[in-house]
C-alpha cells in the first residue's frame, strides 16, 4: 500500500459521481439517482449493467440500448444469492437461498464505451449498486459498503481518501524476451497501444504502461482519484484488459502465480489522505520517514489488522505462495521506507520538473508533498472494493 498526497479532485472517470457523494449529508448511502433525461447516445446494441462481487467477479445483465434510460432510472433485476457465487462457479452456502429480489441500478458516471472492433460489436458498460426493489440501499452491496465506509471516515475524522491502483498481468502467446525490455514492449503491440487508447477514451487516465519482470508480464497504472473513482476504475480496468485480450486472441491472467516457482502478479494499492480542504495530512518533515503522527497511526491500524485484511486482499491459496520473502511482494508485516519487501511502504517523492524540496513546501501546496504508502499484499483475485473499505 502506498500513501500518496494528491490534493484536489482529479478530472476524468466518475468526477460527477464523486462530487455528488462528497456533497451528500452523512447517513446511509442514497441509491436512487436522477438519471439523465437524454442518456448518452451509443452505437452499441446492448448496455451491460454490472456489479463486482465478493469473489472479485464482474457479473450482471444486459438490456437493449433503446432501454438505457429506463435501466438508468429503475435498474434491472438481480437476486441476493448471486452474491454467494464463488470465483469458480458454484454457489456457496448462504443465508439468502431462493428468496428475495434486488435491482441493479447503474451509476451514470461509471459508463464506458467499448467500441466495435472487427467482429466484436460495441458495448456500453455501467457499474451498478445492488438495491432493494424500492431503491433503498441493500446492506450487502459491496459498492454501497465502500461508499458508506468512505463517508463514515470523512464524518468521523474529516479525512478523505485518494487512491490509485497498479495492476500486473501476464499476456500469453508472446515470444521469450528480457524483463522490462523494449523488445517485450514492442512484442505486445498493437495490444499495448490499443489498451492505452481505450483507457484514455474511457476517461480512466492511464499513467504508465510497461513491460514487467516475469515472462510475458506487464503493468498498467492509472492516475490517482477519489476512493470511489479509484475502486470503480480498478474494476473496469481488469474487464477492459480481458475484453481487449480476447479480441486480440491473447490469453491473459491476473492470477497471483501461474506456476509455484514463477513470478507473481501483484496489485499495489496507493493511498493518500487529505483533509476536507484538500490539504495533505501524511507529510511531516520532522518525523521518522517524514510520516505525520496521523499517518503513523493510520499505518499502525493497517498493520494490526493485516491478518484479517489478507482474507480480502489475498483470498486464494495461491496468493500465499507469492507472499514469501525475496519475491518483492510482502515478505513481512511491517512499515518501511522504499523497501519493496514491506507490506506497507513509504514511497519516495521527486523534485524534478520544478518540484521543490518537501522541506520547502508550505502547507496546502501540492508540489513536492506527494507522500504516499503502498500496500503490497494484494493479489489478483482480490475484490477491489473490499481492499479499500477495510479497517
Amino acid at each position: 500500500m502506498t500513501l500518496v498526497h494528491t490534493p484536489g479532485t482529479e478530472a476524468g472517470l466518475l468526477a460527477p459521481a464523486t462530487a455528488t457523494a462528497t456533497a451528500t449529508a452523512p447517513g446511509p448511502s442514497p441509491t436512487l439517482r436522477t438519471a439523465p433525461e437524454d442518456p448518452p447516445m451509443t452505437d452499441a446494441a446492448t448496455v451491460f449493467v454490472a456489479t463486482c462481487d465478493l469473489a472479485g467477479q464482474v457479473r450482471g445483465r444486459a438490456v437493449p440500448s433503446s432501454d438505457q434510460g429506463s435501466a438508468l432510472r429503475s435498474g434491472t433485476g438481480w437476486v441476493p444469492a448471486d452474491l454467494a457465487i464463488s470465483a469458480f462457479g458454484p454457489i456457496a452456502d448462504n443465508v439468502f437461498g431462493s428468496r428475495g429480489d434486488l435491482r441493479l441500478v447503474p451509476d451514470p458516471a461509471t459508463g464506458v464505451d467499448i467500441p466495435a472492433d472487427r467482429d466484436a460489436p460495441a458495448l456500453r458498460l455501467y457499474l451498478a449498486d445492488q438495491t432493494l426493489p424500492d431503491g433503498a440501499p441493500w446492506p450487502c452491496c459491496p459498492r454501497t459498503f465502500l461508499r458508506d465506509a468512505v463517508e463514515e471516515l470523512r464524518e468521523r475524522t474529516g479525512i478523505e481518501v485518494v487512491a490509485a491502483i497498479e495492476h500486473e498481468f501476464v499476456l500469453g502467446g508472446l515470444p521469450a524476451s528480457r524483463p522490462f525490455s523494449l523488445q517485450r514492449f514492442r512484442q505486445a503491440e498493437p495490444f499495448g497501444s490499443d489498451l492505452v487508447r481505450l483507457l484514455e477514451q474511457a476517461g480512466m487516465q492511464p499513467e504508465n504502461w510497461l513491460p514487467e519482470y516475469g515472462d510475458g508480464q506487464f503493468e498498467i497504472t492509472l492516475r490517482p482519484g477519489p476512493a470511489m473513482a479509484a475502486a470503480d476504475r480498478a474494476v473496469l480496468l481488469k474487464e477492459l484488459v480481458r475484453d481487449l485480450a480476447r479480441r486480440r486472441g491473447l490469453p491473459v491472467s491476473f492470477a497471483p502465480l501461474l506456476a509455484p516457482d514463477g513470478v507473481g502478479n501483484g496489485v499495489h494499492l496507493h493511498l493518500s489522505l487529505r483533509d476536507t480542504e484538500g490539504r495533505p495530512v501524511l507529510f511531516d518533515p520532522a518525523r521518522p520517514g517524514r510520516l505525520s503522527a496521523l499517518g503513523a497511526r493510520f499505518s499502525a491500524g493497517i498493520l494490526r489488522h493485516t491478518p484479517a485484511l489478507t482474507a480480502w486482499t489475498a483470498p486464494s491459496p495461491v496468493s500465499f505462495l507469492r507472499l514469501t520473502p525475496h519475491r518483492w511482494s510482502a515478505g513481512g508485516i511491517f512499515l518501511a521506507e522504499r523497501n519493496r519487501e514491506s507490506l506497507l511502504r513509504i514511497c519516495p517523492t521527486t523534485q524534478l520538473a520544478g518540484g521543490r524540496s518537501r522541506r520547502a513546501v508550505q502547507p496546502g501546496v501540492p508540489r513536492g508533498r506527494r507522500h504516499r504508502q503502498s500496500l503490497a499484499r494484494a493479489g489478483g483475485p482480490a475484490p477491489r472494493r473490499a481492499g479499500r473499505a477495510g479497517p
